[in-house]
């Protein structure tokens, strides 16, 4: 079994169990929509997605002492375009509190950053504040991804279509995904290579679609090398939970495009 089955078993037991307690409407967090999309399409640098990740399954504890909301503002305020909050719990000790902390002190977009498989996360992403939720090709068939997508859409909310080869890549172009993350990690190793962004990019047209690539960047020579495909977003996790110097991160990750 790989890491990906483990945390969809255990998501599978969070949804049904989220189905009697959660009532959606319940919280309903005010903000200013911004789109992503249009945002980073129109962007003359590399916009960066950056994540507030206690830990994960490959790492374990990554920065377990984080206060969302101090982090989130420094995001911002250092010229983050998203914040994305992990708020998985068992695996990656994050919580929907996190995401409502977040959403309280910034005007940025927020992704909801969980492994999405049913309609109820999607309504309590939007109530705690997310503007952006992820879907996963490889968590689902494609019938049920196209199903989630559309749901999120009717709610207003955009969709990181996430894919980690051509076959994933095929479904998202199916289902009319116009915001692709390209994962550079491989799910069931954890594996990271930028290559997989290069392969897979040449088979995008990046005018239309805001081609995304996600993990794996510490340095402004893995941007430069990566902006080259037609990215013009990047989601980074760990590289930021790590710095000790969150604004020269920045600086140097935040290559012209």
């Amino acid at each position: 079994m790989t890491i990906l089955d483990e945390i969809l078993q255990e998501k599978e037991k969070e949804v049904s169990q989220l189905k009697t307690t959660y009532k959606p409407g319940q919280y309903q967090a005010s903000y200013e929509k911004r789109s992503m999309y249009d945002t980073f399409m129109t962007s003359e640098t590399m916009n960066i997605i950056a994540e507030i990740k206690r830990a994960s399954p490959s790492k374990g504890i990554i920065n377990e002492g984080v206060n969302p909301a101090e982090q989130a503002k420094q995001y911002e305020s250092y010229g983050a375009g998203v914040i994305s909050v992990l708020t998985d719990t068992p695996f990656f000790k994050g919580t929907m509190e996190d995401l409502q902390a977040v959403r309280e002190v910034v005007k940025l977009p927020i992704l909801n950053k969980d492994f999405v498989i049913d309609e109820i996360q999607i309504d309590r992403a939007k109530d705690y504040g997310a503007s952006v939720i992820l879907l996963i090709a490889a968590a689902l068939p494609k019938a049920r991804l196209a199903e989630l997508y559309a749901y999120a859409q009717e709610n207003d909310l955009e969709v990181l279509f996430e894919v980690h080869n051509e076959e994933e890549l095929a479904v998202a172009k199916e289902i009319g995904a116009n915001i692709i993350g390209i994962n550079n990690r491989n799910l069931k190793t954890f594996e990271v290579d930028l290559a997989v962004t290069e392969r897979l990019a040449t088979q995008i047209d990046t005018n239309e679609i805001l081609l995304i690539s996600e993990s794996g960047f510490r340095t402004a020579d893995d941007v430069e090398r990566i902006k080259q495909s037609g990215v013009k977003g990047i989601l980074v996790g760990e590289t930021m939970m790590r710095s000790g110097d969150l604004q020269q991160t920045f600086s140097e990750l935040s290559v012209r495009l």
